[in-house]
């Protein structure tokens, strides 16, 4: 029910977010989707991709700071209104949105998001069918 997710540590200065992109595409593995949030020094970005352990392990032994997460993606009718649907279903189980990015793949919205309850993400998810992305499913959309 969930996907992994890569979050990679890049500093604000110019060069460091093409070296991790270059690593990436040196090791033929797809990006699916990316985000970057940034404060003064920094950035996150986050990164759904085709083989993310080996994109984590590709940006490891390169001395890049990055971790895996487990993060929760569902799937939308491509309509306006269809995200305010789906929030509002953990909305009313008082389920906190820690963070979310969006995209568009094979028709379909794609909705990536972490909460401050897992658990109870993943009881709202099935009680309300809402259709949700496995990571086996994401490489065929592409």
């Amino acid at each position: 029910m969930t996907i992994h997710q890569l979050s990679v540590f890049v500093e604000n200065k110019s060069g460091t977010l093409l070296q991790v992109l270059e690593l990436l595409k040196e090791a033929n593995i797809q990006l699916i989707a990316s985000t970057i949030s940034d404060t003064v020094e920094y950035g996150i970005y986050r990164i759904i991709c085709s083989e993310p352990m080996r994109a984590y392990e590709t940006l490891k032994n390169a001395g890049i700071s990055a971790n895996l997460s487990d993060v929760f993606a569902i799937t939308l009718d491509n309509q306006p209104g269809r995200a305010a649907d789906a929030i509002r279903s953990f909305t009313r189980a008082d389920i906190g949105i820690s963070y979310l990015y969006s995209f568009l793949l094979a028709g379909k919205g794609i909705l990536v998001f972490r909460t401050d309850n897992t658990e109870k993400t993943r009881q709202v998810i099935l009680s309300d069918g809402l259709s949700y992305v496995e990571e086996k499913d994401l490489i065929k959309m592409v």
